[in-house]
């Protein structure tokens, strides 16, 4: 009884390192460039205004989201008509080639507008791989998970994926505190990049000895991305609305954050990128406590207590972070942590608990990545406009506010699935 005890938990420790990994990857390359905007704009969309330069650098970003619903087609069908293991195991391949593409690219000024281009497509094919990733990995936990456990199993996408944003962080400080200005914007930034090719072969050795899914419900559609909007759709746009505030909240200030704390606030680059690796280390933390306590007291109430506080607090925090003193910076970051992480951690049980397994990794992917394509690859580019259009630094607040009452609109009509096994 007890080897076999064994054997299970380390089969599970497996499964959960396999969706921890590539969710590494995928987050890390997309918070590189977020923190990174500002030196890519000037190297590859050079401009006399360096606002027309960020925001141009920001619409490459925005491009590789655009890119992620035809990836969670892509990935949703492999996923539900062949298996949730190979969808895993290309994604991370597919992502990690491209990270170290955009760490050789040469710049503008020594191939002229080419260098753009190449940029975009890198971004687009980040995005299509990206676009499978997140939700492969978050149905192929929940379906290994035990059924009380489902919420804290599934929560470990988050950690990975705040893993990645911490790890891209860290990075950033790394190499802006050891180098100079002038060094990092030279050649420094391209070794985050290259960087990210370690943690997908990691991700890649990892998930080639995945163990084998739990047997499912055959699936007899021609295809199921057709399926799931035919019987589906109204819980796939559900998913669409609860994750818009998922999309702004957690892009606004765990990825551009960094930029406005920069460019409008004007706190040193190395402060900036400390305090935001504070923060995430915060929600790291909290988001597989709160993942734990939504098995207890059920996914609705934590999503409600973060959308809510979000909408109450969120200008507050602004103002606190409007600082060039870092203690009142920090503090304003860590509220914001707090309420993401009480959100984010209830999404990803939530959203696996709503579709039949038939249809599931299609439904899901096609739902969460309309919403990350549109609200959240957009966020940083948006903020940039709205702050350059009202001349208010604290503009960004509303934003947010909006996207987080949006959202909390829809979990009101949410059903608690928390307690319930995952419909087959």
């Amino acid at each position: 009884m007890g080897k076999k005890m064994d054997q299970e938990a380390r089969q599970r420790r497996k499964v959960i390192a396999a969706g921890v990994t590539g969710n590494v990857l995928e987050w890390y390359d997309f918070a590189v460039y977020g923190f990174f905007a500002p030196i890519i704009g000037r190297l590859f969309f050079p401009s006399d205004d360096p606002t027309v330069s960020l925001i141009a650098s920001f619409g490459a970003f925005a491009a590789g989201f655009l890119m992620r619903p035809i990836g969670g087609i892509i990935f949703g069908f492999i996923g539900d008509k062949i298996g949730r293991k190979r969808a895993l195991v290309l994604s991370v391949l597919l992502m990690a080639i491209p990270s170290g593409m955009i760490g050789i690219l040469p710049d503008h000024a020594t191939i002229g507008v080419s260098a753009a281009v190449l940029m975009v497509l890198m971004r687009m094919l980040q995005g299509l791989a990206v676009g499978g990733e997140y939700t492969s990995s978050i149905v192929y936990l929940a379906e290994h998970a035990p059924s009380k456990r489902r919420g804290f199993f599934t929560s470990w996408t988050l950690v990975g994926a705040v893993g990645g944003i911490l790890l891209g962080s860290g990075v950033g400080a790394l190499l802006s505190n050891l180098l100079s200005a002038e060094a990092v914007s030279d050649w420094g930034w391209r070794i985050a990049f290259l960087s990210g090719i370690a943690v997908g072969v990691v991700g890649l050795l990892i998930r080639r000895h995945l163990p084998e899914m739990p047997k499912t419900e055959s699936n007899d559609s021609a295809n199921p991305i057709i399926d799931a909007f035919r019987t589906e759709w109204r819980a796939v746009t559900q998913v669409i609305g609860i994750n818009i505030f998922n999309a702004v909240g957690f892009y606004l200030m765990f990825v551009y954050a960094v930029t406005w704390l920069i460019k409008e606030v004007k706190v040193p680059r190395s402060d900036a990128l400390d305090i935001n690796s504070l923060s995430l280390a915060v929600l790291l933390v909290l988001v597989p406590v709160f993942g734990a306590l939504s098995d207890k007291v059920g996914r609705k109430l934590l999503l409600l207590f973060g959308s809510g506080g979000a909408v109450l607090l969120g200008y507050p925090l602004i103002v606190l972070m409007h600082h060039v003193d870092f203690a009142m910076v920090m503090m304003g970051q860590i509220g914001f942590a707090i309420l993401l992480a009480a959100y984010l951690s209830g999404i990803p049980a939530t959203l696996t608990e709503m579709f039949p397994s038939r249809v599931r990794v299609s439904a899901l992917s096609v739902g969460y990545n309309i919403s990350l394509a549109i609200f959240g690859g957009t966020t940083p580019l948006v903020a940039t406009w709205i702050i350059e259009r009202s001349h208010d630094d604290l503009s960004i607040a509303w934003y947010l506010i909006f996207a987080a009452a949006i959202s909390f609109l829809f979990i009101v009509r949410l059903p608690e699935t928390a307690h319930k096994p995952l419909p087959q």
